[in-house]
Order: C-alpha cells, then structure tokens, then sequence
C-alpha cells in the first residue's frame, strides 16, 4: 500500500511538474506578418506587396482553400490531428523504432501542431534537442489555440521553395490561382512541397517534385482519399516549370491607395478585374502599333455613382522605354480642345448662346491675342452647335472673353478638377488648354455633363460612400452639350450617335485626348509620351478617338442609350429664338455695355432659397445694362422684351432653377436659387 501511494504521489508530482513546465514555455508571436492585399469590387487579387525580406506570405483562412487539399494534408501529415493534444505518441514512438532500427530517419513523427513550433521559431527538426523544443511548444500551442487557429497558422507558415510562404502564395506562385479549387495533382504538390522545398521546388528540381507528389497520390488512393482513377489521372500531369509572377492588376492606383493608408492589409477596390484586364491589354496593344516611346491611359467610371471601373495607367508598368511607371491618369497635361463643351454649355446656362445662335468665326485681336483655328481657315457665320462639332477655336474664344476665364476655373474647381496654371493666373488662352489637367480630371468633370450637370465625386474603394459634386452645368445645358457632340462622325467603322464625345491635342502634338459618354459610362482616353516630347502628326481625332469606341466596345455592357431632352429645353431654329440668342455679338467682354453700365441680377442672389408664394412668381431686380431684358427660367424664355428693373416671373415651380437675364446688347448675368412651399 505504501509503494502504491507513493508511487502515485509520485505521478501526481512529475504531472504536476510537466504541467508547469508546458504552462511555462516562452511563446512566440502568432500574428503573423501577411501581404498587403488590394482587391477588385468582388474581391479578386488586383495586387499583392510581400512582407519584410521579400517574403511571399499571404492570409488565409481554412475555409479558403480546397477541401480535398485539407483532407490530403492531414491525411499525409497528421491523420490523429484532431484527436492528439499536440504530440502523437504513437507517431512518435514509430519512428524512434525505425531510427533504431534502420540507424537513420525514416519518419519523422511530428505532428502539424510540431511542424507549427518549429516554423514560429524557425527551429531545426533533425536534433532531438531541437524534437524537445518543439514537443514542449507544441502542447502549449494546444493549450492555447483551438484546431483551427493551429491548421491556419500552417496554412500561412508553410515553406514552398524559394521566398514563398503559405498555401496561398504557393498556389499564386506555382498555379496562378487561389488555393479554393485545386486539381488533385496539384493539392498533392502542395502537400510535398513543405517537407523539402528548395530540394523539390519544381522549377529547379523538377523530377524530384515530380516524384514527391506522387508518393503523396499513391498514399491518397491507399487511404481511400482519391480513387485509383483520379490517382493515376493525377500523377500524367505535369509539375509547374516556373515560378509565376503574382497579379499586377492596376499597378499604379494599387500603389496609390497602398502608399495612402499603409496600415490597412485588406483594401477593396471598385475597379473590375476582367475589364481592367481586357482593358490593359488594349492599351498595350494600342501603343504597340505606334511610336516606341508613345504611352497611354484609360479612365471608365459609372457616371451615375462615382465607381471608377477601371483605370489604366500607362501602356506597361515595367515599359522602361515607355517610362510606364508614371501614371498618365495623374500627370498634369494640356487638355487641348476638351474644355470647350463646358464653356459652351457656361455660355447656354448664362443665357449667352444657345445651340442654334449664330456665332462669327473670324480674325479676332483681343489686346494682342490673336487665336487661329487649328486649319487656319476661317467660315464667317456659323450656329454655335457647329462651332463646337468643328471644334473651332476662334467662337469659344469670343464665348470665353464674355464669360471670363475665372468663371471657367470655378466652374472646373467645381466640378472636382484641381487646374494648374503656369503663370498663375488665368487668361484667354485656356480656352484652348493653357491649362494644366489630368485625365481623371477631365472624366470627373465630364461625369458632371454626362449626368445631366451634376454627377458624382469619383472614387475608387469600396469603403467610400457616394457623394454628389456641386452642380456644374443646368440639366438643359448639359443635355444640349450632350445633343451636339453626339452628331460628330465617329472613328470609321465606329457606330454613329451613340456617344457623345470630345477629342483634343496640345499644343505640339504634346497630347492627344478622346472623352466621351453614354447614358451609363463615361471614359477617358489620354495618348502622348511621358517625357512630354512631341508626337508627330498626332491628332486626338485620329488617335485618341478610335481608342475610346473601343473601350467601350470592351464593356461589355452595349451602348447604354444617352438620355431624351429636358422638358424645359428651347427648340428650334435661329429664327425661332428670341432677339438676344440669335446671334451672339461681344461687346467688348463679359458684363460690359456701352459706357461701362454692367448688367447684374440684383434680387434674388446666387444660391438664394425662396418661399413660392400663392400666385407662383417671384420679382427680379436688374441694376445695369440697357433695356429690353429677356429673362430665361433654366434656358427657356418666360419674359420678353421688359423695360422695367423689377420683373415678375410666372409659373415658378418648386425646385432648383437657374435665371438669366440678357439686356439689349447680348451681356447677361444669371444665378441659380432654390424654391420651396411654404412650411417645406
């Protein structure tokens, strides 16, 4: 009885030892470092950074991977992984019988939970001193982790040759693909890998890659994992002979957004993976049929939230002769012609010109700035609608020098463009791109027009909420903009009247630009050098433009119809149109008659919110110009020929409007208010 009680006492001490000396055991960090990871809107990998030393290491989860990878593992490692509490004796003891009896290691009888310690500490397995180590983090790992955390921490740690770590970057790295649906010859080379990557890393050492996967298949079919059919299917294919390049989709907004929030691992995109890559691929195309050094860019968004769909930055991101690291979507350029639809449609919401006014193209000399039109030919009178399609210069110069340049930069500013001017201030010449822009830009200002005047702030990750800019042009105006630039001819072979759309070149042939919308897509399309040199004989027309029909010949989506004509639009001919808008004549620039007496729309001010009253109207105030006054309720005449200052305009209706006043001589002024009922 005394043996037996001290014998007991005995093993009640030793576990109580054990246990403290596991209880004990110095812990090593199990946060693992994992890639930062930039995805598509439905979270395909667009674009992955590795860890610290290079180190290919991507988070996963065992959800993620293949069930019949999962099965083969445990089966091949650990077939009591979930049964043992971090070491399995009988594993064990099999194989210090085989070291003895064959004097050399047959098997090494480590569990997963083992395989674990000796990765978080970067341990030997040959030694026992090393087994030791690895027995004791072993059952601590056990003791504070569940199954699952334990399988995923070797999901993520695993060695596969070279810099790569983890199941899921092996899967990149070998396959090209997540690890969610492997081939069983492929989730067996994954199973092999790991006990000697450098030794078995397929690229260097195919045959004996080779032969670890099989030896893995024909223990599979033995245990009833595969069936001898899927077995002997599995071990005819092939071992990879290279290691694949990991996912470089959007190369320049992945680094953008990466740089931007360096502490977020996971960041969602709005961006499509097909599209952005069928789009790459165009534009790599597209530059490879021209000049050597010649670059190219490609912004679509959703018009209608905001969503950038994909964005292109240059012709190839590792194109050193191309300088493809710089992204074109960012770099400030001269837009060319592209401003000219937004001072037209500035023109129409001030009650300046409409589509049918006529307009004079002919030598001008505005304090010594004497524009030419790019043919230099000049046609005499022409409507405005025609000026902008021909894309004159010498009509929108005129249009500017009555609007000002400073409205068209509050108008851009507005609109979400951050312009750069070289000199500072703005003058005469920005009407035809002296002005610094990039192309996101110009696809953020164009999503003004294309949504009827008031579209949304571009934006490219999921997280960001959508958010509607200041209204930039009035529904009419944006509408008729839209209505002209639909007429121009399309590239050849290009549809006709299902875009609506805007070429440009630089000056020098620097840049060439193509912009253009349909009721659902706008994209932009920016071709020229990065370095800014000349391309010779390069028109936006003829290069940028059949570039743009074809991007949107890859959405995929078809052309989605643009939209009918506001009901508050002025129809007809010139001779339909009140005096005032029949022909557009400056006199002398913007808010200047006769004698220096400017036209200014006194009451209500700009931004003004009114209650209607009972009879629907509202009174103007005018100060200034010269009578008769026309007034225009968002471009439709409502008061002709008054020769009061203080007008009642009928008819109001609840809602945001824009009111125009033109005097006598052409000179207007206008600002946009909001009505309300009472009580709302």
């Amino acid at each position: 009885m005394v043996l037996t009680a001290a014998v007991c006492a005995a093993v009640v001490v030793a576990g109580l030892v054990f246990d403290g000396w596991v209880a004990r055991t110095p812990m090593p960090t199990t946060l693992a470092e994992t890639a930062t990871e930039v995805r598509d809107r439905n979270g395909q990998l667009l674009r992955a950074y590795p860890v610290g030393d290079g180190i290919w290491r991507m988070a996963i989860t065992a959800g993620q991977v293949d069930s019949g990878y999962l099965a083969m593992l445990l089966r091949y490692e650990d077939k009591r992984f979930y049964d043992h509490s971090g070491v399995d004796l009988i594993a064990l003891l099999r194989a210090a019988g085989q070291a003895l009896l064959w004097r050399q290691v047959v098997s090494g009888g480590s569990t997963l939970t083992m395989q674990v310690a000796r990765l978080l500490e970067d341990g030997s397995t040959g030694r026992w001193a090393g087994k030791l180590r690895q027995i004791r983090l072993a059952l601590a790992l056990e003791r504070r982790l569940t199954k699952g955390q334990i399988l995923e921490l070797y999901l993520i740690h695993a060695p596969y040759g070279g810099n790569i770590e983890g199941v899921r970057a092996a899967s990149y790295a070998w396959f090209g693909k997540e690890p969610s649906r492997l081939t069983p010859a492929q989730a067996a080379l994954l199973v092999a890998l790991p006990q000697a990557p450098e030794a078995r890393r397929p690229d260097r050492a195919a045959r004996h890659a080779r032969a670890a996967r099989d030896r893995v298949l024909r223990r599979m079919v033995d245990a009833g994992v595969l069936t001898a059919e899927d077995g002997a299917t599995a071990r005819h294919a092939g071992v990879p002979t290279e290691m694949r390049a990991f996912p470089q989709l959007a190369p320049h907004l992945a680094d953008q957004v990466a740089a931007e929030t360096p502490e977020q691992a996971l960041i969602a995109l709005t961006v499509e993976a097909g599209l952005q890559q069928r789009l790459s691929t165009l534009v790599a195309e597209t530059a490879a049929r021209q000049d050597a050094r010649l670059s190219a860019a490609v912004v679509v968004a959703d018009h209608q939230n905001g969503e950038i769909l994909a964005l292109v930055g240059s012709a190839g991101y590792r194109d050193d002769l191309r300088q493809g690291f710089v992204d074109m979507t960012r770099a400030a350029r001269s837009p060319g012609s592209t401003l000219k639809p937004l001072i037209y449609g500035l023109a129409f919401d001030q009650g300046m010109a409409h589509p049918e006014t006529m307009i004079h193209d002919g030598p001008i000399d505005i304090d010594g700035y004497e524009p030419q039109n790019f043919d230099g030919r000049f046609r005499g009178d022409v409507r405005v609608g025609q000026a902008l399609q021909l894309s004159l210069n010498i009509p929108v110069v005129r249009l500017m020098q009555a609007l000002g340049p400073a409205r068209l930069m509050a108008a851009l500013r507005r609109g979400g463009a951050q312009p750069q001017l070289p000199g500072g201030k703005a003058g005469l010449a920005v009407a035809l791109g002296g002005v610094g822009l990039s192309l996101r830009d110009l696809v953020q200002v164009y999503a003004g027009l294309a949504a009827g005047g008031q579209g949304p702030r571009l934006r490219v990750r999921m997280d960001t909420t959508e958010e509607r800019m200041p209204r930039l042009l009035s529904k009419v105006a944006a509408w008729q903009i839209a209505d002209i630039l639909r007429g121009l001819f399309p590239p050849p072979g290009a549809p006709a009247g299902v875009l609506a759309y805007k070429t440009g070149t630089s000056y020098g042939h620097r840049d060439t630009w193509a912009i253009g919308w349909d009721g659902r897509h706008v994209v932009g399309v920016w071709l020229g050098r990065a370095d800014g040199t000349p391309v010779p004989g390069a028109f936006g027309a003829e290069l940028a433009a059949p570039l743009l029909f074809e991007v949107f010949g890859r959405l995929g989506t078809g052309f989605a119809p643009l939209p009918p004509a506001p009901a508050a639009t002025l129809r007809g001919s010139t001779a339909d149109l009140p005096l005032p808008l029949q022909r557009f004549d400056s006199p002398g620039g913007y808010g200047s008659g006769p004698g220096g007496n400017s036209l200014q729309l006194a009451f209500p001010p700009d931004g003004a919110i009114l209650i209607l009253a009972d009879d629907g109207q509202i009174t103007l105030q005018i100060k200034g110009g010269a009578a008769p006054f026309l007034v225009l309720v968002n471009q439709r005449p409502v008061v002709m020929g008054a020769r009061r200052r203080s007008i009642d305009v009928p008819a109001m209706e609840v809602g945001f409007s824009t009111l125009a006043v033109v005097d006598r001589n052409g000179m207007s002024d206008q600002v946009q208010i909001r009505i309300t009922r009472p009580g709302g």
